[in-house]
């Protein structure tokens, strides 16, 4: 009986709803909730939506704002300044993984043939954007360094899958021509999208920008407009939201519109990942069985294709690690690939079914490994060293950059940080060669030791990092990072740690709320440094140059403050 696409959206929300509140009394990740509800209220389930084409089509758009929305959050310059590292692990994985997954399929589904195992090695090597994104997302990680290289990553894997169906009507009769045209589009997209947004945009933007409301249409019109032309050139629709998000970026309506289209898009992702859990079959001893060993084949592919990669261009445990747990997932792509395979009689029912259950298994078992990609990477760090895979050099770096021995240790390089040693530069550079950084990002490793600083490459949360540092030397130990930073650690835990290992030093901890400092004075902080309260200052110091009428004076000397730095994190 068809209810209409009304009452459909009405089931998917409600049943969205309920298992999102399960989930989040019993503290688990609002994805799972999303596939669960979809499984449980479509054609599998209990039938309450049997064909969930109308859904699927809604929950585009929500696909579409989320690549839009990313791509606005999307610092282009870093992410080029991480363009060798995205480049050369993209291609190992993409190729490595679909020879491996080929050979496997050949080796232990004899019953498969060669161009089917070929179609499932192409899906395996897809990881799925939307869930990787939406996680990063919400933890805040896709401006860091790993979470860049995973987005680049993906996007690369997308380009290819546009190029492999560009070229799969032919796979039993390969040509040069279907791949030269599919990359012709894709230049021409880019392409246009380039012009359009640096000629055409920024007048009609200027124009409108008294309207906040016609800003918010007018992008949303940009991510649209670049989206259809996309699906008209046969390419993904989802790319060419991404591509408009990118181009938007460096708008100055960006913020703006970021959090105008946030409740929008969190509608139609949440119809996005029901309409997911829609499509994962009734189970079966049997396809469990083989879905398992699928997922298991393609994690073990991603960790030997992505973490060798990066580990030899210097990333260091976690930044070949974090990846690798990122990427370990399959695509939604890779459903719809398969699908087009069954169409032209590639790719057999069973296949399909496995693969699946396969995406179901690695959406929840992935998004568990995201959410606490920091703690696997502790547990697997020592194992990684007994196997021959020494993580970066600790004190063994800091030999001959000064005589005298550190004393004043900061732990974790920030934006506080940054301008700390800004400042220190400034007015005490004599200081300099006594201060060591412990800090786990290879980009800022090797900015500070282009300017002399003495830097330790490490986990400042981990006890035996801190005494290879030397901590147990130090004098003054400054930890400037908030708890929403610090993952799987905290203020207070890296307060007691520090005082097992220095009873001496002068210990600067960070707050983020009032009740957690006499906590932190408890635990033995010497200072407690609570940015809401300097920033409070700083507030109130403008409003008495508001009153006094003197704001373009006080301006003037943030203006002269800011002039000539030249920090590590901008």
């Amino acid at each position: 009986m068809d209810h209409g696409i009304v009452q459909d959206i009405a089931w998917c929300i409600i049943a969205a709803w309920i298992a999102g509140v399960f989930c989040r009394v019993v503290r688990q990740p609002l994805l799972i909730a999303y596939l669960v509800a979809g499984f449980a209220i479509g054609p599998h389930g209990l039938k309450f939506i049997t064909n969930p084409e109308s859904i699927r089509t809604m929950s585009e758009i929500g696909l579409a704002l989320l690549l839009f929305m990313i791509g606005l959050e999307m610092d282009l310059k870093r992410m080029l300044g991480s363009g060798r590292a995205i480049t050369i692990t993209a291609a190992v994985q993409i190729s490595g993984g679909i020879a491996l997954c080929w050979l496997l399929s050949a080796a232990f589904a004899p019953v498969m043939d060669r161009l089917e195992a070929f179609y499932l090695a192409v899906a395996a090597a897809m990881s799925s954007t939307v869930i990787i994104i939406k996680l990063l997302h919400d933890k805040r990680e896709l401006e860091t360094l790993a979470g860049r290289i995973t987005v680049g990553i993906l996007v690369m894997q997308d380009i290819f899958v546009i190029l492999f169906l560009a070229i799969q009507p032919s796979l039993r009769d390969p040509a040069l021509a279907p791949l030269a045209i599919a990359l012709g589009k894709v230049l021409l997209l880019v392409g246009a999208a380039y012009v359009v947004s640096r000629f055409v945009l920024p007048p009609v933007f200027k124009l409108v920008a008294s309207q906040p409301e016609l800003v918010l249409v007018g992008a949303l019109s940009w991510c649209f407009a670049m989206a259809g032309f996309a699906g008209s050139l046969g390419l993904s629709r989802e790319m060419g939201a991404l591509i408009a998000g990118v181009l938007l970026s460096t708008f100055p309506y960006t913020l703006d519109v970021v959090a105008k289209v946030t409740n929008i898009r969190d509608f139609f992702v949440t119809l996005f990942f029901v309409s997911l859990g829609m499509i994962i079959p009734a189970p079966t001893w049997d396809y469990l069985i083989w879905s398992l060993a699928f997922s298991a084949v393609l994690v073990v592919t991603r960790f030997a294709t992505v973490f060798p990669t990066l580990f030899r261009m210097g990333m260091g445990h976690r930044m070949s690690l974090v990846p690798a747990i990122n990427l370990s997932q399959l695509s939604e792509l890779s459903l719809v690939l398969l699908a087009i395979g069954k169409a032209a009689g590639d790719v057999s029912d069973e296949t399909i079914s496995i693969t699946a259950f396969a995406f179901a298994f690695l959406a929840v078992g992935s998004t568990y490994a995201i959410l606490r990609n920091d703690t696997l990477v502790r547990r697997f760090s020592p194992w990684l060293r007994k196997l021959g895979f020494p993580d970066q050099p600790r004190g063994d770096q800091d030999a001959g950059m000064g005589e005298k021995s550190p004393t004043v240790f900061l732990l974790g390089f920030s934006w506080t940080a940054s301008s700390l040693l800004e400042e220190l530069s400034r007015r005490k550079p004599a200081l300099l060669p006594r201060l060591k950084v412990i800090d786990f990002n290879p980009e800022t490793h090797h900015k500070l030791r282009e300017r002399g600083v003495p830097v330790v490459y490490g986990d400042i949360s981990q006890r035996d990092v801190l005494e290879h540092a030397g901590i147990g030397d130090a004098e003054v130990i400054i930890c400037s990072l908030p708890d929403s930073i610090l993952r799987g650690a905290s203020n207070q835990r890296m307060l007691r740690q520090l005082r097992a290992l220095n009873q001496d030093a002068e210990i600067i901890v960070h707050a983020e709320r009032i009740t957690d400092v006499h906590e932190l004075y408890a635990a033995g902080a010497s200072f407690v440094v609570i940015p809401r309260l300097l920033e409070s200052g700083d507030l109130m110091g403008l409003l008495d140059a508001v009153e006094n009428q003197l704001v373009a004076e006080f301006r003037s000397k943030q203006q002269a403050r800011l002039a000539g730095r030249d920090e590590i994190v901008p």
